[in-house]
């Protein structure tokens, strides 16, 4: 499949968080995004936080290893009332987005708000509309957990931002 994709990019999409993040890969070419691979990376919750934390980087290096993503996208931390736990999602955010860093990859943000709308069209979608429009536009993805969904729904985002600015670009020139 990477043969007749060769000028294809590779966007690694990454959803946060301490219990489980969500990884997904996605090949552009064009206007056109297909499904290459996507995952879930599950620390040990008895483990100490630190330990937790590697596991997520090292899973994500893991990722990076096997799929050789050209460009990376994770989704922002939303502030929670609780603070402790908006702090202990920055810090998996943190460790999520140093592996790609490490790897030479650009790694973009968007908001979850930004993501909804690039997958279903309104940023207030659910979890259920978002891994329904995943099964719609990825169909050879199957039906990925929630998180894996939301994984690669970041990266969808990515690539139609992507497109926008590759447009906008060559409308100025």
């Amino acid at each position: 499949m990477r043969e007749h994709m060769m000028n294809a990019i590779r966007i690694l999409g990454l959803d946060p968080g301490l219990r489980r993040t969500g990884w997904g890969v996605v090949a552009v070419q064009g206007a056109r995004v297909s499904h290459v691979a996507h995952g879930v990376i599950v620390p040990d919750e008895k483990a100490p936080f630190a330990d937790r934390l590697l596991t997520l980087f090292d899973g994500v290096c893991a990722v990076i290893e096997q799929h050789r993503p050209d460009e990376a996208a994770v989704e922002e931390t939303f502030v929670n009332t609780n603070a402790q736990s908006t702090l202990k999602l920055g810090h998996a955010r943190a460790a999520a987005m140093i592996a790609p860093a490490r790897a030479g990859l650009i790694v973009a943000e968007y908001s979850a708000p930004v993501v909804k709308k690039a997958v279903v069209g309104t940023g207030s979608a659910d979890k259920a509309q978002v891994a329904f429009m995943i099964a719609r536009l990825l169909p050879s993805a199957g039906s990925p957990t929630a998180d894996a969904a939301d994984a690669l729904a970041v990266a969808i985002a990515h690539a139609h931002a992507r497109t926008a600015r590759n447009l906008s670009i060559r409308g100025a020139a």
